[in-house]
C-alpha cells in the first residue's frame, strides 16, 4: 500500500513540474529573444505561487495559527485556480498558433516585393537635372526612402509574433474567467426556488419551505462578512424551517467563533437545524455541534423530530465514520411511521441508497460544489450520484445544493452557489 501511494505521489509531482515547465515556455521562453529578466521573473513566479498553494493547503490541514492561514490563503489559492486556467487557456491555443501562423504567411507571401524593379519616368530623370549621366537601359535605379516597399514580417519575427498573441490572449482569459468565478463567489449566494411534490404529504403542508444551505466553508478566506450575506439571503425568503446541510467551517471553533456568530441570527417558523459534513471532521466535529446549538441551530445527530405533517431526520457524514460518529439510519429512521412523509437531511448524495432503503420521501445534501470549477464537475459527477438538482430514485427523491461558499480558490465556474428554497407540494392539494 507504502510503495503505490509513493508512486501516486511521485506521478502526481511529475505531472504537476512538466505542466508547469509547459506553461513557463508558453508563456515565458517563447515569448522572449534569449535569456534574461522575464524568464527568470516567469519561473519564480510560477514557483512561487505553488509554494504559496501548498503552504495554504498544508497550513489549513495542519491546524497552523490562523493568522499564518489568513496570509498564505487568499495568494495561494487564488494562484491555484489561475494556473489550472492558464494551463487550459495555454494548451487550447496550441490550434490557434497554427492557424495564425498560416495567416501570416500567406499575408507575408501576397505583400512580397516584386523582383524586376519598376522603370523610372522620362521626367523623373530630366528632373534630376543637366550633368547627370543618363542611365543605361536595364541598369536597376535605388528607390527612394519614400518608395521603399514595406517587407513583411521574416519566420523569427511571425513566431515571435504569435507566441506572444497566444501567451496574452491565455494569460488575459485565464485571470477574467477566476476574476467572475471570484466575484461571483464573494457576492452572495443566488435564491433558486425548487418545487417538490411528496405522495404522503397531507393538503394542510402544501406550500410548506424549506431554505436548504450547505457548504458555507468559512474559514481563512471566506469570514463573518460573507456569513451575514447568506444570513440575510436566507432570511429574505422567509421560510418555514431552515436546514444547514454541512461544511460549514474549515477551522476550530476557537478561531472561526466570530465568523460564525451571524447564525444567531437565523429566522425561521420552526428553527433552523444542522447536520455535520466531512470537513466538521477535519475541524473538530463534536465542538462545533455544540456551538451551533449555543447559535440557536439544532443539531440532528442521528436523530428524528415529528414535526406537525412530516417527520425531519438528520444523520451524521460518512467521514464521522473513523472517529466513531458516522451515521445511523436505524437510530434516525428505524422506529418511524411509514404512514409519515419523511425529509433527511443527509450532507453527502451518496448516503441515498440508505434513504431509499428507509422509505424517506426526500433527501437534502450538498457536498459537491456542483463541480465548483469547470472541469472538475466531470469529476465531482462521476464521484456522486446527483452532481446538483432534484432526481428520483425509486419512491425517494434526492436534492442535491451547490452550496453557498466555496472551498479553497473562493472561485466557482460554470457552478454558481445557490441556496434553495423548497417548496413541498401535497397531491392531495
Amino acid at each position: 500500500m507504502a510503495i503505490v501511494f509513493v508512486l501516486v505521489a511521485l506521478l502526481a509531482v511529475g505531472v504537476l513540474v512538466v505542466s508547469n515547465w509547459y506553461v513557463w515556455r508558453r508563456l515565458f521562453r517563447d515569448t522572449t529573444r534569449g535569456p534574461g529578466l522575464a524568464r527568470r521573473a516567469g519561473a519564480v513566479l510560477i514557483a512561487g505561487g505553488w509554494a504559496l498553494a501548498v503552504g495554504a493547503l498544508v497550513a489549513e490541514r495542519t491546524g497552523a495559527p490562523f493568522w499564518l492561514q489568513q496570509v498564505l490563503a487568499w495568494p495561494g489559492f487564488m494562484w491555484l485556480a489561475v494556473s489550472i486556467y492558464l494551463l487550459m487557456a495555454v494548451a487550447a491555443g496550441e490550434v490557434v498558433r497554427p492557424l495564425l501562423l498560416r495567416f501570416l504567411r500567406r499575408r507575408g507571401s501576397a505583400e512580397e516585393p516584386v523582383a524586376e524593379p519598376a522603370p523610372i519616368p522620362a521626367a523623373a530623370g530630366a528632373a534630376k537635372g543637366a550633368g547627370t549621366e543618363p542611365a543605361m537601359p536595364g541598369t536597376p535605379q535605388e528607390p527612394s526612402a519614400a518608395e521603399e516597399p514595406q517587407r513583411p514580417l521574416q519566420e523569427p519575427s511571425r513566431r515571435l509574433f504569435v507566441s506572444r498573441v497566444v501567451a496574452g490572449a491565455a494569460a488575459a482569459a485565464a485571470v477574467g474567467t477566476v476574476g467572475y468565478g471570484t466575484y461571483g463567489v464573494l457576492r452572495g449566494p443566488q435564491v433558486k426556488g425548487v418545487t417538490v411534490p411528496l405522495a404522503k404529504l397531507p393538503r394542510a403542508a402544501h406550500g410548506y419551505r424549506i431554505a436548504v444551505v450547505s457548504d458555507i466553508h468559512l474559514g481563512p478566506v471566506l469570514g463573518r462578512g460573507f456569513t451575514q450575506k447568506v444570513v440575510d439571503t436566507i432570511n429574505s425568503t422567509q421560510p418555514d424551517l431552515i436546514a444547514v446541510v454541512g461544511d460549514l467551517v474549515d477551522g476550530s471553533v476557537q478561531d472561526l467563533r466570530p465568523a460564525v456568530a451571524p447564525l444567531a441570527q437565523l429566522k425561521a417558523r420552526q428553527g433552523s437545524f444542522f447536520v455535520t459534513g466531512n470537513h466538521e471532521y477535519f475541524s473538530g466535529a463534536e465542538q462545533w455541534v455544540e456551538e451551533v446549538r449555543r447559535l440557536g441551530l439544532r443539531p440532528l445527530e442521528n436523530a428524528r423530530t415529528e414535526l406537525a405533517h412530516f417527520d425531519l431526520a438528520g444523520v451524521n457524514d460518512v467521514s464521522g465514520e473513523d472517529q466513531g460518529e458516522g451515521p445511523d439510519y436505524a437510530r434516525a429512521l428505524g422506529d418511524r411511521d411509514p404512514a409519515r412523509a419523511c425529509v433527511l437531511l443527509a450532507h453527502q448524495p451518496v448516503q441515498i441508497h440508505e434513504a431509499v432503503d428507509y422509505d424517506v420521501d426526500l433527501q437534502l445534501s450538498g457536498h459537491t460544489h456542483g463541480g465548483q470549477m469547470f472541469p472538475f464537475n466531470f469529476i465531482a459527477g462521476a464521484a456522486n450520484p446527483t452532481l446538483a438538482g432534484l432526481e428520483r430514485y425509486g419512491d425517494t427523491q434526492l436534492y442535491v445544493s451547490r452550496g453557498a461558499g466555496a472551498w479553497g480558490p473562493p472561485t466557482r465556474v460554470g457552478a454558481p452557489s445557490d441556496i434553495t428554497v423548497i417548496e413541498l407540494a401535497s397531491r392531495q392539494a
